[in-house]
């Protein structure tokens, strides 16, 4: 149980600008992770092990990238009781993102909006901070999630993508492709037929040199938007297979707006997040463990603030879940409270 009630330290956060209050927690976090004050937000790790994808998961809550974007913080996160984490998305050069403000929370929703951009130091410095984490040493799962620069034409986007799975494969547990980010221009049109198949074909045939060159092979996933219809759907999980992908990460933001477009904040522009994106990203859950069968691995994440909604997200047919909005909104307590609903939901 953590020492400091995140009740109490919510109200002093939601009183900041949404992005100043979200480098202020993961400058702390990166100071105290590897000291005493890690107690003061820990959560004891609700043991549920399970396997997926090859890999054995201390239990089936997993934190959604995003929140991390340089992996500063993958111990301090780790004390929050996380089967596994998810960092970045990493590009191959630093770049800032968009213009600010570019982050807004919806309260009245528990929602949040955003349109960063994929700001973040480069490989380079994500490497380098992945490898000082201790978290896989001690039995926790680590995704690494890869994207290209908004630099780079979306005609050369396999070049971007190909540099980062060379970067980061010998420091991940699995690898995540991230072409559903709303905020990279003309980033989701790689989700459409030939794009797809072109890319996660070139993808493949990388990881089989990287196989052999490591000794070991890394689990690809995919990560695909809520915003999506059901031939697409159908279409994604024939290319998935196709190409020897191991997992689907459902779902990204959504564009939508239908849900908030009446509160304050509810018209700009990126990727909303939280409760709205619930239904949604079950829809889509469904639609992939019909189409994919019961072996394939599927992560759910959108809209999981409880216990009953991480389940909910096991029963659209997810095998493991990953929260982001949630922890903003509700603290480190629902990592445990989701975790234990799974474990004595089955």
């Amino acid at each position: 149980m953590a020492l400091i009630p995140y009740a109490l330290t919510r109200p002093f956060l939601f009183g900041l600008d949404p992005e100043h209050a979200h480098e202020l927690t993961l400058g702390a976090l990166a100071r105290i992770q590897h000291t005493p004050l890690i107690c003061a937000v820990s959560h004891r790790r609700v043991e549920d092990p399970v396997t997926v994808a090859g890999l054995r998961f201390p239990n089936r809550v997993g934190l959604a990238a995003g929140l991390d974007k340089n992996g500063r913080c993958i111990d301090g996160l780790a004390a929050m009781g996380f089967g596994f984490i998810e960092v970045g998305t990493v590009t191959p050069k630093a770049q800032p993102g968009n213009p600010k403000p570019r982050m807004f929370r919806l309260p009245e929703a528990q929602a949040l909006i955003n349109r960063l951009g994929f700001n973040n130091e480069g490989l380079d410095a994500f490497v380098a901070n992945v490898k000082q984490a201790r978290f896989r040493r001690k039995g926790g799962i680590l995704g690494l999630n890869i994207g290209k620069n908004a630099s780079t034409p979306i005609e050369r986007a396999v070049d971007d993508y190909l540099v980062c799975l060379e970067g980061v494969y010998p420091h991940a547990d699995y690898v995540t492709v991230n072409i559903s980010s709303p905020n990279t221009q003309n980033l989701r049109a790689l989700q459409s037929d030939q794009a797809l198949d072109d890319l996660l074909g070139a993808l493949q045939e990388r990881r089989i040199y990287l196989t052999k060159a490591h000794g070991r092979k890394v689990p690809l996933f995919v990560k695909i938007a809520p915003d999506l219809d059901d031939q697409q759907i159908e279409f994604i999980a024939h290319t998935l297979t196709k190409n020897q992908i191991d997992g689907v990460i459902a779902t990204n933001t959504t564009i939508a707006r239908d849900a908030v477009a009446h509160l304050p904040h509810g018209q700009e522009t990126g990727g909303l997040s939280g409760a709205p994106v619930f239904e949604a990203s079950n829809r889509v859950i469904r639609q992939l463990r019909t189409a994919l069968g019961s072996g394939f691995a599927i992560i759910g994440v959108g809209g999981v603030a409880s216990g009953d909604q991480a389940r909910s997200k096991i029963a659209a047919g997810a095998d493991l879940v990953q929260i982001y909005t949630g922890l903003i909104y509700q603290g480190p307590a629902l990592v445990s409270e989701a975790a234990q609903a799974i474990k004595t939901g089955r």
